[in-house]
This record gives C-alpha cells, structure tokens and sequence, in this order.
C-alpha cells in the first residue's frame, strides 16, 4: 500500500483579499512540492465534495445554513476580522471536508495505508456555531466524527502540531468521549485557548503549550513524555492528524523556530505510535502555513515520511 493523496483545484477558487496569509499561493506552493518526482508513488485522487450530513454530524443545522448564505455572488464577505468568503469558498470548504471523509474510508478500507488531504480552507479554528482563524468547518473533526459514527470505531484520536491551538476541533470534541484531542501550540498567540488545565468533560482533551523560541527541544519533550504516550493510552484504531506548518522558524504568524526535520520527526513519530496501536492508520490534513517556502518544505517532508512508513 502506498500514501493517498486527496486535492482538488476548487482550493484555487477560495480566494481571500489581497495581502491575506491564508491565499490561493498555498495550494499552488504544496502542489509544485509534491509534483517532484519523489512523489510518483502517491496515490492521487480528486477530493469528493462533502455530504452536508457529515458536516451536520459536528455543526448545527443554523449554523451551516448561515456559511452557505454568507457566500457572496462575487468579491468578498468577512466573516470576522480574520475570516473571509468568496464565491468558491463553499465548494472548496466543502472538499475539503469530502477529502478528509474520503481518507478516512480509504484508511479503514485497507486501500490506502495512510492519507494526506491537501485543501484550503484549513478547520480546526472552526467551532461549533462560529467561523474563525481563516475556517468555516472542522474538518478532521468530522472525519474524527465519521470514524466513530460511520465506521462504528470505538476510539480515535486527533493529534494537532499546527502552531495555533485548534480551539474549534477542541470545542467540537469535548464532548466526544470516543475521542482525544491532543495539541501543541505556542502560547501566547492567537486564539488564546489551549491551557494545560483545560481536559475536555471525559479527560479526553490534552494541551501541550510551547513557549515562544523555544524550537526543536521542548517540542521533542513535549511529544516523547506527554502527547504520544497519553495516545499509546488511549489505544486509538485511528490517528488523524491537523497538519499546520506554521511553526516553522520562517512563518511570519509565530515564533516557535521548527525547522522542516522536526516537522518530519514529529510525523515519524506519531506514525511508530500508530504502528503500535491501530496498525498505523493515520489520516493527516492540512491547516496552516503562511511561509510559502517553510510550507512547501514542510509538507514535503511531512508526505515523504507517511510513504515511507506505508510501504
């Protein structure tokens, strides 16, 4: 079995306003990464359009209903300061919870041995009932929520090393006591959530905070004595991943100074802990990332070592 590669060029058509960090640049940026050569063995596939049903399983009918109205018919509409729709939002949001759904059937199906969905918009910002942080749905949520619901598992779980906290997919899985979410993040910075002390209602939540500057060491501790054996415990029969790559020393958003090798490193590693848990199911998506450089380094690194570790 090789990687899954899910993509649409419906990301092109998100376009945000001119000077936005979250721009059609990214998506371009990660497909001339990945056309390199190294990556002829991916399996590549179009990314389906999302069943609203999926998107329900996570956000409330109003709420749904009001991203669908707020599309505009041409230019834009911020959702809030940060946040902010064009006519091809929709379909591209839509994808890229239809990629994230999509991979996870792969996965569990045994046609793939890992997945990685590259769309934009990224989802974990998204809570339950607001848009934010440049998302409209949280996507590995729902497909967190797919695994559990569709599929019939009994235990996943979510692991975030995006350089923001994903309070959204926080939110949507307090809740879910089939599901951990497990995150780390510079703190302070934006959204401000993300604090130790905060546990989820079935200890099902567990938040890392980096310090800023702090680069490949506190990570690495991070990772080794807190996030990967609290998941070894939670005995997953699936890893998804929020893959965001702006904690690398050149994004402009932060400062935690990872370098592209602990984005490589801390893939590999959550990979040997999915090796010993769930058969080394794992479904990773893409957040953030606003260096176009650090991103398309990052990324690469990141699908280079799940086609490794898929065979």
């Amino acid at each position: 079995m090789s990687t899954l590669l899910l993509s649409h060029p419906a990301s092109l058509e998100h376009v945000t306003p001119p000077g936005h960090p979250e721009r059609v640049a990214r998506y371009q940026a990660i497909t001339q990464a990945l056309s390199d050569p190294a990556f002829d063995g991916l399996i590549r596939k179009e990314a389906p359009m999302g069943d609203r049903a999926e998107v329900l399983r996570c956000h409330p009918e109003d709420y749904v209903a009001r991203i669908e109205a707020a599309i505009p018919a041409e230019g834009y509409r911020s959702l809030d300061a940060d946040t902010h729709v064009s006519p091809g939002s929709l379909e591209s949001a839509m994808r890229a919870v239809g990629g994230n759904c999509a991979a996870v059937d792969a996965v569990l199906a045994g046609k793939a041995g890992n997945a990685f969905t590259a769309m934009r918009p990224p989802g974990h910002h998204a809570e339950t009932a607001t848009a934010m942080g440049f998302c409209l749905f949280g996507s590995v949520a729902i497909a967190a929520k797919r695994a559990l619901d569709h599929h019939g598992l009994g235990r996943v779980a979510v692991i975030d090393f995006d350089v923001h906290h994903g309070n959204g997919t926080q939110d949507l899985l307090w809740s879910e006591g089939r599901a951990l979410f497990a995150s780390s993040h510079q703190m302070p910075l934006y959204p401000g959530s993300g604090a130790a002390h905060e546990t989820g209602a079935h200890d099902n939540v567990l938040n890392a905070p980096l310090d800023p500057m702090t680069g490949s060491a506190q990570m690495r501790a991070a990772y080794d004595q807190v996030i990967l054996p609290a998941v070894r415990d939670w005995q997953p029969e699936l890893i998804l991943i929020s893959a965001g790559f702006d904690a690398h020393a050149d994004d402009p958003l932060a400062n935690l100074n990872w370098t592209t090798e602990d984005f490589a490193w801390v893939t590999r590693r959550i990979c040997e802990t999915a090796d010993a848990v769930c058969d080394g199911r794992v479904v990773s998506t893409l957040e953030g990332g606003y260096d176009l450089g650090a991103l398309a380094e990052g990324t690469a690194a990141h699908v280079q070592v799940l086609m490794e570790v898929a065979g």
